[in-house]
């Protein structure tokens, strides 16, 4: 049998773009405007008009408030002369543990172990990392290190599909072991899907932690959300301080959503925007105005989507086969609790992030 080193080290090998030898620098001021974008985001989640008001767009399933927060948050910024841009929130944000291996960070490790047992209220004795045929999935690498990284402080870990488990006998089950937490990384947000109907109950019924969640979705990462966070007359009407206003108007791109009634207007002003489906994952649907056709627009004006103001990303020089080659980046900053945990940079090329870039992939942040 292979050992969880060479095992990992084969897996790693087989994606040969997941990681990019290159270093992506940082300059000191703009590390502590994303940390107080995470902290100012925060703040504003926490007031009752915002809940209200974000919640009324999502499914009925997020209204449910679990007493733990969720794990792995992914704040995305592009890098621009005039500072930092959030681009997006994610409450499923991969990746974070197989950077922090890969770049020798044990602090972020332990970090991160700690976290999973705040999201417990009793003590943390098993878990299972649930998503759709995970063996397949391609950040799987990271799930065997989380297996690993578990078993060092004495926690059982499973690692399985949500059709796998079974709520019975008053908690959630794989096979014979009783598990206190699933964390889940399946991209069915609202968990709606019969295969993970397991899964939503042992939620609704407080049968087991489930970390992320429904609920954080819908408060964090619904990319409508961005257009409240960008809208700072609806904000100041709520009573949000003017320093967190600041904060926001600075980082969060102006958002708004797309509507057919405005089609012509966003029709003529597509070369500076982006558009996103409001519950979208991974790039998938997202397109840049200037590169797109009437076609898609109309296809876009059909669903629920939002419109962004264009931030292109900055580029890095990666040598590529000898060759100095120009990657677009950002950078993920991994929070919980309000506060940054770890940063690490994603290189590509292409219309939108992806891991088959060559020299492309998670990368080193230096701060200078």
């Amino acid at each position: 049998m292979e050992s969880i080193a060479t095992l990992l080290a084969r897996l790693v090998a087989e994606r040969p773009h997941l990681f990019s030898a290159a270093t992506v620098k940082v300059s000191r001021g703009d590390t502590p405007r994303m940390a107080a974008l995470v902290a100012a985001v925060e703040r504003v989640v926490a007031l009752p008009a915002y809940r209200e008001h974000v919640l009324a767009w999502a499914p009925e399933i997020a209204r449910h408030v679990p007493p733990n927060p969720g794990v792995f948050f992914g704040y995305d910024f592009h890098l621009t002369p005039s500072g930092p841009k959030l681009i997006e929130i994610n409450t499923n944000a991969g990746g974070g543990l197989l950077a922090a291996w890969r770049f020798g960070r044990n602090d972020v490790e332990q970090a991160f172990v700690d976290m999973f047992r705040a999201e417990c209220a009793g003590p943390l004795k098993a878990l299972a990392i649930v998503d759709e045929n995970p063996a397949q999935q391609y950040l799987y690498p990271e799930f065997l290190l989380f297996r690993e990284l578990f078993a060092q402080h004495g926690i059982e870990t499973h690692i399985c599909a949500p059709e796998d488990l079974a709520l019975c006998h008053g908690g959630l089950w794989h096979g014979e072991t009783k598990l206190d937490l699933v964390y889940n990384r399946v991209t069915d947000f609202s968990l709606a899907a019969p295969g993970n109907a397991a899964l939503r109950q042992a939620w609704l019924d407080g049968a087991a932690v489930v970390t992320p969640h429904p609920h954080a979705h819908a408060l964090y990462a619904d990319k409508r959300n961005l257009v409240v966070l960008s809208d700072d007359a609806l904000l100041a009407e709520w009573g949000v301080d003017a320093e967190t206003r600041a904060v926001l108007a600075d980082v969060v791109p102006r958002t708004e959503l797309v509507r057919a009634d405005r089609a012509e207007d966003l029709w003529a002003r597509r070369k500076g925007l982006f558009f996103k489906p409001a519950t979208g994952y991974g790039s998938k649907a997202a397109y840049r105005g200037d590169k797109m056709t009437k076609r898609v627009f109309e296809e876009v004006l059909a669903g629920d989507t939002i419109a962004q103001a264009l931030v292109p990303p900055s580029t890095v020089e990666v040598d590529v086969d000898g060759a100095l080659t120009g990657l677009k980046a950002d950078l993920r900053c991994y929070a919980y609790r309000g506060e940054v945990q770890f940063m690490a940079a994603r290189l590509w090329q292409g219309q939108t992030t992806n891991f088959r870039t060559p020299g492309g992939g998670f990368a080193e942040v230096k701060t200078e």
